[in-house]
């Protein structure tokens, strides 16, 4: 297949490229290196170094031997996004390229615009772009399982049939998302949804959860291949934070209660998880939709966990909760499609999470400490009152 990878110099933009690339695809990479510019603007980078775009596509094809295409722009642009997949033709389009952090959403009014700008005009104009060339290409777009937030009922696959007054009817499953980011994606899910059903495209939303690990089998192949390992609070994912504060001597520290549960997924699963989308494809006309998580674990339960694995004396800390979210609450997710197709899944274990702690140790001088604390506050992105201290 020709597969087009879209924000391809990203945490999981990358390895899914080259995991894509090493099963005897002819892979396509499309950026604008906006998460490089977060980088910059935030003052922080990712613990692991990290070689340019083109090192790293110069780097896949020595130790591969296989070329990937590279595409430099921005999916806002609607010429450059029509003109890239027109010159590709893909038969699948792998779409990771969207501001991928809620706190980063919740900064204030000009983050929480260009986040929903970005995202849902990017995406707009890519599934205009796949009915003007080919609307047999098949979207295989990251969701997040952050979309439903925490229902007092069980999560399914994205749809949810409904019986009221007597009659039923199957409809998208209701949304309740806890950030302009999150609702940035269930724009998404409704503006493709919608064009699968008018204009009768092929689509898969996966609706993911948060990924932890660092290493596939092609990034552990060269140095040059690595990619992001993401600490900070803005961008950095909670087991990372964690693992690092324990190598770093400081106490892990636990938002509130610690009684946010939350779906997980080791990154060997994430890039696997869209192999398996993109080699069985959704129906023309289809919208649907894959929970793509393994696991499930309350935030201080990995807190405990991390604390357990290290070789080392590790304390815990509640903070105050900088975010507005139930802190105990019921959480059971549907998570059967991508079984069915064949995910054989990592799950968490101590040995995992223990390879993690000599990465950080190696890097640890590239940590910027205060980046750990959390600056973002979701009640903190109201407007101020003229005249407020």
């Amino acid at each position: 297949m020709r597969i087009l990878v879209l924000g391809a110099d990203g945490y999981l933009g990358w390895p899914t490229a080259l995991h894509l690339s090493a099963a005897g695809h002819e892979v396509g990479v499309l950026d604008n290196f906006a998460r490089r510019e977060y980088d910059r603007e935030l003052g922080v980078e990712s613990l692991v170094p990290i070689e340019s775009f083109d090192a790293r596509v110069r780097a896949w094809r020595e130790v591969s031997g296989r070329t990937l295409t590279p595409f430099a722009g921005d999916l806002t642009d609607a010429a450059f996004t029509t003109d890239a997949v027109r010159s590709f033709r893909p038969d699948a389009i792998v779409h990771f390229a969207e501001q991928r952090a809620a706190p980063y959403s919740m900064i204030d009014q000009d983050h929480a615009v260009y986040t929903q700008t970005n995202n849902v005009v990017g995406t707009l104009n890519l599934l205009y772009a796949i009915a003007e060339v080919d609307p047999s290409i098949h979207l295989v777009k990251l969701g997040t399982m952050g979309e439903y937030g925490t229902p007092n009922i069980d999560i399914e696959e994205g749809w949810l049939e409904v019986t009221h007054n007597g009659r039923t009817d199957r409809m998208l499953y209701p949304k309740k998302p806890g950030s302009f980011y999150h609702l940035s994606k269930v724009h998404d899910s409704h503006n493709i949804e919608f064009a699968c059903r008018i204009w009768g495209l092929r689509a898969t939303d996966l609706n993911q959860g948060i990924v932890y690990g660092h290493r596939t089998e092609q990034t552990a192949a060269d140095p040059r291949l690595a990619t992001r390992f993401d600490y900070d609070a803005v961008f950095g994912t909670v087991l990372n934070r964690f693992v690092i504060q324990a190598v770093l001597g400081r106490p892990l520290t636990v938002y509130g209660g610690g009684g946010q549960t939350r779906g997980m997924i080791e990154i060997r699963d994430t890039v696997e998880c869209v192999r398996l989308a993109c080699e069985n494809p959704a129906e023309a006309g289809e919208f649907r939709v894959f929970n793509q998580m393994t696991e499930s674990f309350r935030v201080d339960h990995l807190a405990k966990t991390v604390a357990e694995a290290f070789p080392g004396e590790v304390r815990i800390e509640y903070l105050d909760n900088p975010r507005v979210e139930q802190e105990e609450h019921y959480y059971r997710v549907v998570h059967t499609a991508l079984p069915r197709l064949g995910l054989v899944p990592h799950l968490l274990s101590n040995t995992l999470i223990e390879s993690l702690f000599p990465l950080v140790a190696e890097h640890r001088d590239r940590v910027e400490s205060e980046a750990l604390l959390p600056g973002v506050r979701w009640r903190g992105a109201l407007p101020q009152p003229a005249g407020a201290a």
